[in-house]
């Protein structure tokens, strides 16, 4: 798939979503169906596997390996419909390609009979224009109050906008989409607090996983393989440098320490991502655990941004080349890294309140 992604790049930018190629071969190397229940025909997997794989690509291309992620995510997420939806949505194939844009809630979704009457703009749902299915979020109400209710929109009820124009992450796809009018039943629908209650006991583990404990997580997982993807490029542009007549102690002055605490960054949050994949696969689940993998998720990111910054700045002319892996590798780590749900302060809060509110 890193090989198919490789021959997409020259194109990825211009056209603004990774290629049909890509896309097929994104299916191809298992990430659709990664969280499929297994009585659907999925591969119910492990977190721990989905890094590997979402690093891997992301090494060669941060937008196909996010799309890639976000595709096998939203599998997991929409595991959460009631069996019939589930039976529907994956009745054909478990490789059905699924976009969102869940957060934060928009649209109009009205109750009617046993469903309800959606229509509205979402804006941005990465890979959108490869998808068979869309998981949309809205505000509805509720027993209790109003609830924020996802949705799962079939090809033929919306429409992809062409908006996507971004300093990076450009082959993404990220496209705004509209629903002019679509009726769902409920087993299409369920609630984004659902997410937080545990499967029963028969699910796989990977469904028993509260999303607090892996959302930021898998936002993360490609991020630290595109930020080993500039290191490489970064160090091959300086032996280039250096075999054209740089001398050795202006080489050493100049790149031995970048070289020596970039790489150490990169591989700091490559074992923080790798510790809360192994909680997400094998820890009890806990208000702390899951902030802690929150936490972890963020500040991993941000290395991999400051990296991207570093490798950047003291790369030279060169990096600036619009054919340069490094400038697109930076430009992907910048846009990537200020997504919301991998902000610092965000998870330091979260990580403060539920360790300071442990008993004793």
């Amino acid at each position: 798939m890193a090989q198919t992604a490789a021959r997409d790049l020259p194109g990825i930018d211009d056209r603004r979503r990774i290629g049909a190629e890509t896309a097929a071969a994104v299916v191809e190397a298992g990430f659709a169906r990664h969280f499929v229940p297994q009585h659907l025909g999925g591969t119910a997997g492990t977190f721990s596997a989905l890094l590997d794989a979402s690093a891997a690509v992301g090494e060669t291309c941060l937008s196909t390996a996010w799309c890639a992620t976000l595709y096998a995510a939203h599998g997991r997420l929409a595991s959460y419909l009631p069996e019939q939806g589930r039976q529907q949505l994956w009745e054909r194939s478990p490789d059905m390609l699924i976009s969102a844009s869940i957060m934060p809630p928009q649209g109009e979704a009205v109750r009617e009979r046993d469903g309800w009457r959606l229509r509205g703009r979402w804006d941005m749902a990465s890979g959108v224009d490869h998808a068979d299915w869309l998981l949309l979020g809205s505000r509805t109400p509720g027993a209790d109050g109003p609830e924020h209710r996802i949705f799962a929109v079939p090809r033929a009820d919306w429409t992809a906008l062409d908006t996507w124009r971004s300093l990076g992450m450009r082959g993404t796809g990220s496209h705004a989409v509209e629903v002019t009018e679509a009726f769902l039943p409920d087993s299409l629908s369920f609630t984004l607090g659902s997410l937080n209650r545990p499967q029963p006991e028969g699910a796989a583990r990977c469904h028993r996983v509260p999303y607090l404990m892996v959302g930021a997580l898998m936002f993360a997982m490609p991020m630290v393989g595109a930020a080993q993807g500039a290191l490489d490029a970064w160090r091959a542009a300086s032996v280039r440098r250096a075999g054209g007549g740089t001398p050795g102690l202006a080489r050493r002055a100049e790149t031995d320490r970048v070289l020596a605490e970039c790489s150490v960054q990169v591989d700091a949050a490559r074992m923080l991502l790798e510790r809360a994949a192994r909680r997400a696969d094998t820890a009890d689940p806990s208000p702390l655990l899951a902030a802690e993998n929150r936490r972890d998720a963020a500040v991993a990111v941000s290395w991999c941004a400051s990296v991207a910054d570093r490798l950047f700045r003291t790369a030279g002319s060169r990096a600036h080349r619009e054919d340069s892996a490094l400038q697109r590798h930076w430009r992907d780590l910048t846009t990537a890294s200020s997504h919301g749900a991998l902000a610092v302060e965000a998870a330091a809060v979260g990580y403060a309140d539920a360790l300071l509110d442990l008993p004793g």
